[in-house]
């Protein structure tokens, strides 16, 4: 499972309104523990084909008799755009499934899982579950509250700051870590400035990373006001509206990572700290709390490393 968790990363991004799912398709081999893997795939770019359809087509006449590695139950409803990834398992003749996670859609929902038990194909279920919902936080989160999942990037001084009392911030961080930022971006199908952000740095926020950069995310800008070459929202709750769009980087400025803030709808932080102190413009603005004990208990560590002499700190918000 782990391996297609891996493979569904590739797909993130890319999907919507689609999961990125992953595929492994594994034949048993009594001399060699694990056995040998046969087939692998993910979700391709606009949803089609699906993990299991590319994995099924890599393995051919070995998926006979084999296992499937999947990361979301597999679809049970027909579209104009392939069979439903349930009758091809079936078809294909594996002997057991391995599903990390059930799907939410009412279409499959649970009947995935019925329809491969009913054609005698032994199913596990919930094997690394919190893994996948993590993968699929984007679907998820657009089913669940119907917007997309958002993630506000900082990348901050130690003393909390994010640009000189002049207004310069380039650079704060060293290359590795503006590097993970540029493959963070090819990992959401749009990205989010404020208006303080477009005038001080008109920023391209393109991916500057070798092999990804056809994967640049759509610009978006939170403000009232016109700006040609732009996507506009007014507010934060209009992320809702935003079709096509199950991941969104919010990555600044103080303004605007505020105001998702204080609308609760930032589900993931990503902070960048450079050891440098700057005294300078803070990373964030008011953010309207009425006390101290409001702050506690909202966000779980879930990564910490160092990108060269910068660090990095991934936050999830904890559920309530």
């Amino acid at each position: 499972m782990g391996a297609a968790l891996a493979l569904a990363e590739r797909a993130r991004g890319r999907t919507a309104p689609n999961p990125n799912v992953g595929c492994v398709i594994v034949q048993p081999a009594p001399a060699k523990a694990g056995g040998r893997v046969v087939g692998r795939g993910w979700t391709q770019p606009g949803g089609r084909p699906h993990a299991e359809a590319m994995a099924l087509a890599q393995a051919g006449e070995a998926a006979r008799g084999a296992t499937a590695y999947t990361t979301l139950e597999p679809c049970a409803h027909e579209s104009p755009r392939g069979p439903a990834c349930t009758d091809s398992l079936i078809a294909a003749g594996v002997a057991r499934v391995v599903i990390a996670l059930g799907d939410p859609d009412p279409r499959t929902d649970g009947q995935g899982i019925g329809r491969l038990r009913a054609a005698g194909i032994d199913v596990i279920t919930d094997i690394r579950a919190d893994a996948a919902r993590r993968s699929m936080a984007g679907f998820l989160t657009r089913r669940e509250q119907e917007r997309p999942h958002v993630t506000l990037k900082l990348a901050t001084s130690l003393d909390g700051c994010i640009a000189l009392a002049n207004g310069t911030s380039r650079w704060i961080t060293g290359p590795r870590a503006r590097t993970h930022a540029h493959v963070e971006r090819s990992r959401h199908e749009a990205i989010l400035v404020g208006r303080g952000t477009l005038a001080a740095d008109d920023p391209k926020l393109d991916v500057r990373v070798p092999g990804l950069e056809d994967r640049a995310p759509r610009r978006i800008l939170l403000s009232t006001r016109p700006e040609p070459g732009w996507e506009q929202i007014g507010a934060p709750e209009a992320i809702a509206s935003l079709t096509g769009v199950d991941h969104l980087l919010v990555e600044g400025g103080a303004q605007a990572a505020a105001s998702f803030l204080r609308a609760d709808f930032v589900d993931r932080l990503l902070l960048y700290r450079a050891p440098i102190l700057l005294g300078g413009k803070r990373g964030l603005a008011d953010l309207g709390l009425a006390d101290l004990d409001s702050a506690h208990g909202r966000w779980g560590l879930i990564d910490a490393r160092m990108l060269g002499s910068d660090q990095i700190e991934v936050y999830e918000r904890v559920k309530g």
